[in-house]
Order: C-alpha cells, then sequence, then structure tokens
C-alpha cells in the first residue's frame, strides 16, 4: 500500500538522514516496488518540488535501510539538504492490482469508518506503515484511534461506497 502523496500524488519514499560523507542517502521506502521505483536511471518527482526532480544513481541495502545516491549530490551537506523530501510518482504511473484485497493507501484515506454494527467511527486520515500497516482514524468525538490493518478487524473495504468496516476488538478505545 501506499500513502497519499501532496497534490494526489503517491508517495514511494522519504529521504531520511544521509549515510557517510559521500551523498548516499537512507530511504523510508513507502511502495512495495522498489527494485522499479529506485533502479538506477529512475527519475522521481519531490515534494517539494525545488528539491527535484531527482535520478537514481545508485541503491544499496545497508543494515535492512535502503540507501540511493541521487545524481548530482556528492556530498554529506548536499544530502542533508534533501532530508525529508517526500519522492513521489503520478498514480497513472502506478500499474491497478488483479488483488481485490490490495488498496493504495490513497483509496483508503477519507473512508468513512463504521463498525460492523453500523456506528460511525470517523474517517481514515492516513496509513502509517511500520512493522504493521496501521489506520489512523479521526474519531467524530475527536481524537485519533489506530487500528491494525488486517482482515480480522477490517472485514469490509468499499472503495466506491466511500466506508470501511470494522469489527474492533474488546478493549479498542474507538
Amino acid at each position: 500500500m501506499r500513502p497519499r502523496g501532496p497534490g494526489d500524488r503517491l508517495v514511494v519514499g522519504r529521504i531520511g538522514r544521509p549515510h557517510g560523507v559521500r551523498g548516499e542517502l537512507t530511504i523510508d521506502v513507502r511502495t512495495d516496488d522498489p527494485e522499479l521505483r529506485f533502479a538506477a536511471g529512475a527519475e522521481l518527482a519531490t515534494e517539494p518540488e525545488a528539491a527535484g526532480p531527482l535520478t537514481v544513481e545508485r541503491t544499496r541495502m545497508h543494515s535492512g535501510r535502503l540507501l540511493v545516491r541521487f545524481t548530482g549530490v556528492g556530498d554529506r551537506d548536499a544530502a542533508e539538504e534533501l532530508r525529508g523530501t517526500w519522492l513521489v510518482v503520478d498514480p497513472e504511473d502506478i500499474p491497478a492490482s488483479d488483488d481485490p484485497d490490495e488498496f493504495h493507501d490513497q483509496e483508503l484515506v477519507g473512508l468513512t469508518v463504521v463498525t460492523v454494527g453500523g456506528d460511525e467511527i470517523g474517517a481514515v486520515a492516513e496509513i502509517r506503515h511500520t512493522g504493521q500497516d496501521l489506520l489512523v482514524i479521526r474519531r467524530t468525538a475527536g481524537g485519533e484511534a489506530l487500528v491494525p490493518f488486517v482482515a480480522a478487524l477490517v472485514p469490509e473495504v468499499d472503495v466506491a461506497g466511500g466506508r470501511l468496516v470494522i469489527d474492533p476488538p474488546p478493549g479498542l478505545d474507538l
């Protein structure tokens, strides 16, 4: 799944801290196809736009993190200036999935969240990709609730109908 990007573009990554002194950067990967998105020669748009576009020169894995060197970013200072930049692509560049249980994050953000009993909880505000995908639900009553995006807790996603049904376990503060 991919988070919603600025201007309805899809985020495929976010630039993290520099690695070393030669311009390599850590990337918080937000795509299920990093080999394609971060292949040598790939050009990525950025948010803010003034930071890019950036062209991937080379990539490598280091301690479980993707490291990318972009063309023209040759030292730690230049790399540090890119820290926090979003790497984005147009939705048309992402092929549709044949899997009915796979969703792009931008399809989920904004859906009304209701329980299996029909009680409205709020709306999906964002998707957090940590060890497990989490739905961030902005509750109608105020505040946020985090719900793991797993079939046992989210039995129905109706994108066309604009709603997502959850079956919260006892004790989940909604």
